[in-house]
């Protein structure tokens, strides 16, 4: 450990080993002192910035059959939606005026949708609501877009950009192993299909984020290995993932259940994230998932966070949002932070690293 612990302090990268003893062996305070040495190579200690955004779920039409996900239903089941442009309009507009200045899309995987409908939706968009930033779709969406369009990913994602998209995110990542994949979400991808799409939406020039979710029955080498590759694919594309955020699973009204991690977990891990992921300026902590305890992972490595004002598919599993989320902000300020509302980060913002 204290060979580790001397890497680390000295700004070298560790191995996947050494990730795997510190997540066993080092006690929560240990992991955060190391987690605050990495932080502080990009962000002051106490910075805490944050951003209001919404997302909207356009449709809970999806044919993935996750087994952890609460919120799809099968095309012709009871109770399927799919909104109009008029009605997503609608909902941005709703968020606008509450304060929202980012606006993420997450619909599944919808058979009725190709990357055409996707560019006319997002042209509308941009045309309409010029002062906001979009997050347009996810990689596994996108990816699912571009397979039932019988489009390369290189071609879905021109077709994308054009429609002026500037951002795919890394949503539907969650356990980045193939062994996970098979045990709880045959129909999505191979992990390394899922690497060529965000190549592809990166080669395009289009911004793109990492994510992870945890807390449902992976091994701890499952994470590390979603970790190892994805620290990997960072360094081969000029560190271009402008971010990494980490939530937790949300056990409710779903095939899979279980229970849900406790925030002390959470807290360790994402501790373990900011020292493994040092090529990544941004770790993001999660109020959707962990509500006011997630702030507690801005002393764990975390710099950023969401304040969320809607998003259909966490609450389904049972996650709850705070009507009035300047108890969050107060929460922050109590552990010694100032948050400070932020613009959204540009693309490509976060490639230069220093060591």
């Amino acid at each position: 450990m204290h060979n580790i612990q001397a890497k680390i302090e000295a700004g070298e990268t560790i191995s996947r080993d050494e990730a795997f003893s510190l997540h066993e062996s080092a006690d929560l305070a240990t992991l955060q002192q190391l987690a605050t040495t990495v932080k502080t190579r990009f962000h002051p200690h106490d910075q805490a910035t944050y951003l209001v955004m919404a997302i909207i779920n356009y449709t809970n039409i999806c044919v993935a059959n996750c087994d952890f996900c609460a919120f799809f239903r099968f095309p012709h089941q009871a109770g399927t939606y799919l909104l109009t442009t008029a009605e997503v309009l609608e909902r941005v507009e709703h968020f606008r005026r509450l304060g929202a200045t980012l606006i993420a899309f997450n619909g599944g995987f919808n058979p009725q949708l190709r990357i055409d409908h996707y560019a006319r939706l997002f042209e509308k968009l941009h045309e309409t609501y010029q002062q906001l930033t979009f997050f347009e779709m996810t990689v596994a969406e996108f990816m699912f877009a571009c397979k039932i369009s019988k489009t390369s990913y290189a071609a879905g994602a021109r077709r994308l950009r054009n429609a002026g998209t500037g951002w795919i995110t890394g949503g539907g990542a969650e356990v980045l192993t193939d062994s996970f994949r098979q045990r709880h979400s045959r129909g999505k991808y191979a992990v390394s299909d899922y690497y060529d799409a965000q190549q592809a939406i990166l080669a395009a020039g289009i911004g793109s984020t990492a994510t992870m979710v945890i807390g449902f029955d992976e091994t701890l080498d499952e994470r590390l290995a979603h970790l190892e590759q994805l620290r990997a694919f960072q360094s081969a594309n000029a560190n271009a993932l402008t971010s990494f955020l980490c939530w937790t699973y949300k056990p409710e009204h779903n095939q899979l259940g279980g229970k849900e991690i406790s925030a002390a977990a959470y807290w360790r891990w994402l501790a373990v994230c900011r020292i493994f992921l040092d090529n990544f300026v941004h770790i993001r902590t999660s109020v959707l998932t962990q509500n006011d305890a997630a702030l507690r992972g801005l002393d764990c490595g975390a710099d950023d966070f969401d304040v969320p004002l809607e998003d259909e598919v966490t609450r389904s599993a049972g996650a709850t949002i705070a009507a009035d989320y300047r108890t969050t902000l107060d929460a922050a300020r109590r552990l010694g932070y100032q948050p400070c509302l932020r613009s959204p980060w540009h693309r490509h913002e976060s490639i230069s690293i220093a060591r």
